[in-house]
């Protein structure tokens, strides 16, 4: 469908709609009576059949059917929005993204959600009373459920996408697989595998170390000090839990010794030499030929690279830390989102409807038909209650022509991440440990096996509870130059893109780390770094 097309899709489904009620048809062979709703998602997907048997499966237990738009690439999302708002039409539910979830509201295109508490408690459930304060608009209503931030007992999932030091399959198995816990460990196991190893099965030397160096991409050399003196991934800053202050760690012993192990492994010809020169394009284009041994990254930017090496040149995360000793902390629970979510519209003739509807979505059975399917076809439970899948309904399952027939998750829609309903199984097929597990390559297998490992996300700890300040790059992100907090965070991102660098490549890396001193000193840092505090006695609840 295209965008002009979907715009007079909306705008006559809008139409219909009002003209007569919720859009009430029989269906055949059918003796209830479905109501239809459409909905709008500003997310690229693909649509399913028009004969879905589990969207009819859900259909018939719940009495409602969603109809599924989404953008389609290259659109013009913004525009989408402004002609929606201009027609004053909408779908009955509505996904946008966050600039146009707020324009949205302030044009009253929403119903208030908060309304509904009472009749649907298991909708608010999905949050807590804190959470859902933050999401109140200035006529303190409720207009939109936030997708993706609500967890079920715990947070699953089998792939670790954030922030790691992350080395081959193959180096670890030709060292038997050891344990590595500080700076020295990692890179002593690199340098031993080189020397034993300088070139590859082409005769190309081996490029021990990486680094992701752009003008926007900086957090592999920004924040390891973070990560390595046991705090989780406030971006800019760690955050005191007992007295709420926000501190730098840019200039703690922490920062100093990994900038000076850097640049002892540059010396060393551990690092390459050109990463401080690379564009994007290049940094990827030396991942994919499985030549670099290690480096440390978000797997969020470098996953689609790896999904094409062979599995030994795959990489392993481990969580760091300076001594060895501390509890490290880079697997974090999903950030609360509260820019955006989803919506029913003022143009929904059946809101008492379309809310139900989203009540009913997450009741036990129907979250399980989303996620895991038809048990007995899509899935079976053995005899410890635990759910598995033969080796033709994985293939089944994860084939593309049978999700669009068969699969129906409705994925923009409220749910649960974390635990299934049970609170024993993951909530989805592809977070369940054993089926991850016995679907690796013999490689990593083999890797997994050896550490007493089902998954990625087990090489690292679990994630404590978010506190409420968490994320402050959430923050860092919308400070602008505007205030003289932003100047002086501006002036700090200045100084360290420029001397970062240096000092990884420095001849005399105690004088360069002095004059950064000197020059990041000079910015007022204490500036910035006091804004971070109030931001995070806000978000507190403090004044």
């Amino acid at each position: 469908m295209t965008k002009k097309q979907l715009l007079s899709a909306i705008a006559a489904g809008a139409v219909l709609f009002s003209s007569v009620g919720c859009s009430f048809a029989k269906k055949e062979n059918k003796k209830q009576e479905l109501k239809e709703f459409t909905g709008f998602y500003c997310a690229r997907n693909t649509s399913l059949d028009n004969d879905n048997e589990i969207r009819k499966l859900i259909a018939e237990k719940t009495g409602c059917i969603l109809y599924e738009e989404w953008v389609e690439d290259q659109a013009d999302i913004d525009k989408i929005f402004s002609d929606m708002m201009i027609s004053g039409k909408y779908p009955d539910f509505i996904s946008p993204d966050g600039p146009n979830c707020q324009r949205l509201i302030k044009e009253h295109a929403f119903i208030p959600l908060d309304n509904y508490w009472d009749e649907y408690p298991n909708l608010k459930a999905l949050y807590t009373d804190a959470q859902w304060d933050i999401l109140r608009a200035e006529d303190g209503h409720i207009y939109f459920i936030p997708l993706f931030s609500a967890v079920n007992k715990q947070v699953t999932g089998n792939i670790h996408d954030g922030e790691a030091f992350w080395i081959q399959v193959k180096v670890l198995e030709w060292a038997n697989y050891p344990e590595l816990k500080t700076l020295d460990d990692y890179f002593d196991l690199i340098e031993a595998y080189m020397e034993a190893n300088p070139v590859d099965e082409n005769g190309e030397p081996y490029i021990g170390y990486e680094i992701q160096a752009t003008e926007v991409r900086m957090f592999a050399l920004d924040n390891p000090p973070m990560f390595l003196d046991g705090h989780p991934n406030d971006g800019c800053c760690f955050v005191d839990p007992d007295t709420l202050e926000a501190k730098d760690y840019n200039l703690l012993p922490t920062a100093k010794r990994w900038f000076e192990k850097l640049n002892e492994e540059y010396h060393k010809g551990v690092i390459d030499p050109e990463c401080f020169v690379m564009e994007t394009a290049d940094y990827y284009d030396k991942l994919l030929t499985g030549r670099v041994l290690g480096m440390v990254d978000q797997h969020w930017n470098f996953g689609s690279s790896e999904r094409q090496l062979p599995a030994e040149c795959t990489y392993i995360p481990f969580g760091l830390t300076i001594d060895g000793q501390l509890v490290e902390r880079y697997r974090d629970n999903p950030a609360f989102n509260a820019s955006t979510g989803v919506g029913v519209s003022t143009s929904c003739s059946d809101p008492d409807g379309a809310v139900e509807f989203m009540s009913k979505l997450i009741e036990p059975e129907i979250l399980n038909l989303r996620y895991w399917g038809i048990e007995g076809v899509d899935y079976f439970v053995n005899d410890e209650g635990f759910f598995d899948q033969t080796e033709e309904q994985y293939k089944q399952w994860n084939d593309s022509k049978y999700t669009l027939s068969h699969k129906c998750e409705y994925s923009y829609m409220p749910h649960y991440g974390g635990m299934a309903p049970d609170g024993k199984n993951a909530y989805t097929s592809t977070n369940q440990p054993n089926i991850f597990h016995d679907h690796l390559a013999p490689a990593i297998q083999k890797c997994f096996d050896a550490y007493g490992k089902q998954t990625y996300t087990e090489f690292l700890n679990p994630p404590e509870e978010n506190p409420a300040w968490y994320p402050m790059w959430s923050f860092e992100s919308s400070v602008t130059e505007a205030t003289e907090y932003g100047e002086v965070s501006k002036r700090i991102s200045d100084i360290k893109h420029k001397y970062m660098p240096m000092m990884v490549m420095s001849d005399d890396f105690e004088k360069t780390w002095q004059e950064y001193k000197t020059e990041y000193n000079k910015a007022n840092p204490q500036i910035y770094f006091d804004a971070l505090t109030a931001e995070v006695h806000r978000r507190c609840g403090e004044k």
